[in-house]
C-alpha cells in the first residue's frame, strides 16, 4: 500500500499578522503627519530661511504656544465636548496675574497661584453648568467668552484706565517666574523659548494620560456614548469637569508664559484664538462628534500652523494667503479624518 504525503493546507493571509498599514490607519494624527511632512518639505524648497535654526526656532515658538491649547482642546473634543471661552481664557489669566503683581504689589508667584485658581475656577463652572443644564457646551462657553472679554476690559479701564497692563518687570519674583516660563535656551548659538519645552511637556502627559490610564478610557468613552458609559459606572460628569478644568489649566500656563515673556498685555488679546485651537485639534485628527482623536495628532496640527504661518512670511507673501490655507486645511482634515475612522473601524473588525 503506497501513502501519498499531502502538503500542508496554504495559510490563509488574512488569518495572519495586521499589516502595517492597516496598524497606522487606526492611528488618528496618521493625516496630520503626512500633512505637517508637506508643509515642512514645501516651505523648505521655497524660502531658505525656513529650514535655517533661527527659522525653525521662531516657527517652533509660534507653534508651542497654540500648541498647549491645541492638546488641552483636544481632550475636551474627544470627551465630545468644546470651549469657546479658551481664547479669551489666555488674557484673563494674564490680566489676573499683571493686576494682582502691578496694582496690588503681590509677588508674581502668589499673583501666579491665585491666576491659576481662577482659570481652574471657571473651568469647573463651565464644565459643571454644561452637565447640570444640558444645554450645548458650545452655548455655555459661549456665554462664558462674552463674560471674561467684557470683564477684562472693563476691569482693566477702572483699575487702570485704558486696555494694557504693563510694569511687570519690576514686581518682586518676576526674574525667577520668569526663568520658568519665558526663558531662553541655546542650540547651535540659536535661542529657543521655553515654551517649547512645555508645549513637548504638556503633549507628553496629555498623550501619557489619555492612552495609559483608566481616565483616558472615560475620556473615549463618554465622548462615543456618555450614556452608555454612564451605564457602566463612568463619572461623566466628574469627567468632562476636569476636561474643562484642564482646558482652562492650559489658558492659565500659555497667560502666564506671555505676560511673563513680554511684561504686558492687552485686555482685548486672545480673542478669535479659540477657532485656531479647535482647527489645530481638527487638522490633528480629532472628530467633531466626540469619542475620536489624538493629543499628539493636535501637537502636530499646531506645528503645521506654525510652519505654514512662518513660512508665508519667509517667502514674503501676503498674510492673508494663512486664512485661505485654514480654511483648506480644515475642510481637508475633516475628510480625511472621516475616511480614516471608517477605515480604522473596518480594519478593527
Amino acid at each position: 500500500m503506497t501513502v501519498t504525503a499531502t502538503a500542508p493546507p496554504a495559510a490563509d493571509e488574512r488569518l495572519g499578522q495586521p499589516r502595517a498599514m492597516d496598524q497606522l490607519i487606526k492611528r488618528p494624527e496618521i493625516g496630520a503627519m503626512l500633512g505637517a511632512l508637506l508643509v515642512f518639505v514645501f516651505f523648505s524648497v521655497v524660502t531658505e530661511q525656513f529650514l535655517s535654526v533661527g527659522g525653525a526656532a521662531t516657527w517652533l515658538d509660534d507653534a508651542s504656544m497654540l500648541g498647549i491649547m491645541a492638546v488641552a482642546v483636544a481632550l475636551l473634543m474627544i470627551g465630545g465636548e468644546f470651549d469657546l471661552s479658551a481664547g479669551v481664557m489666555t488674557a484673563s489669566t494674564a490680566l489676573v496675574t499683571a493686576l494682582l503683581a502691578t496694582q496690588l504689589g503681590l509677588n508674581v508667584w502668589l499673583s501666579l497661584l491665585v491666576s491659576l485658581a481662577f482659570a481652574l475656577s471657571v473651568g469647573a463652572l463651565n464644565g459643571w453648568l454644561v452637565m447640570r443644564t444640558g444645554l450645548p457646551s458650545f452655548i455655555v462657553t459661549l456665554g462664558s467668552f462674552l463674560a471674561l472679554q467684557g470683564l477684562n476690559l472693563g476691569v482693566t479701564r477702572l483699575v487702570t484706565g485704558s486696555v494694557q497692563v504693563s510694569g511687570m518687570r519690576e514686581a518682586a519674583g518676576y526674574e525667577s517666574a520668569g526663568f520658568l516660563f519665558a526663558s531662553t535656551f541655546q542650540i547651535a548659538g540659536t535661542s529657543f523659548y521655553v515654551s517649547i519645552i512645555w508645549w513637548v511637556l504638556f503633549t507628553v502627559v496629555a498623550s501619557t494620560v489619555l492612552l495609559r490610564t483608566r481616565f483616558g478610557n472615560w475620556i473615549f468613552a463618554i465622548g462615543g456614548a456618555a450614556q452608555s458609559s454612564r451605564a457602566v459606572g463612568v463619572p461623566v460628569v466628574r469627567s468632562k469637569v476636569l476636561l474643562f478644568m484642564t482646558t482652562a489649566f492650559a489658558a492659565w500656563l500659555v497667560g502666564s508664559i506671555n505676560i511673563l515673556r513680554y511684561a504686558s498685555v492687552q485686555a482685548n488679546q486672545g480673542i478669535g484664538l479659540e477657532f485656531q485651537y479647535i482647527i489645530a485639534a481638527v487638522i490633528g485628527g480629532c472628530l467633531l462628534t466626540g469619542g475620536f482623536g489624538s493629543a499628539v495628532g493636535a501637537a502636530i496640527g499646531a506645528l503645521i500652523f506654525g510652519m505654514a504661518r512662518q513660512g508665508i512670511v519667509y517667502a514674503g507673501w501676503n498674510s492673508d494667503w494663512f486664512q485661505l490655507f485654514l480654511g483648506v486645511m480644515l475642510l481637508a482634515a475633516v475628510l480625511v479624518n472621516n475616511m480614516l475612522r471608517r477605515r480604522a473601524e473596518r480594519v478593527r473588525r
